[in-house]
């Protein structure tokens, strides 16, 4: 969230907390997904378990967040524990619900 429109951008391994720009599915624009990086490998992995709509209860749920070719790949500057991307922005699927 504190990094929005800018690039490029650094994560840090860890918990994250994004906003939705455009609906997905029944979660209208401004939602917050939280979730969590990893960052140990040549892509970033971003993997959402909740959602928060402005004017709702917080929904569980599997989500993954891509860019072309389903890749988030890090710049050759990133150190460990941290990964630099070129963009603030990205994809997001939803894998599927918790049962």
């Amino acid at each position: 969230m504190n990094q929005t429109d800018d690039s490029p951008i650094t994560l840090y391994e860890g918990p994250v907390e994004s906003m939705l720009n455009s609906h997905l599915g029944l979660l209208p624009a401004t939602t917050r997904l939280y979730g969590r990086v990893w960052t140990g490998g040549p892509q970033v992995v971003i993997r959402y378990y909740e959602a928060h709509p402005p004017d709702g209860d917080p929904i569980a749920f599997c989500a993954v967040a891509r860019l072309a070719r389903g890749q988030l790949k890090k710049k050759p500057e990133s150190k460990p524990g941290m990964a630099i991307l070129e963009f603030s922005s990205a994809g997001v699927y939803i894998v599927n619900s918790f049962r």
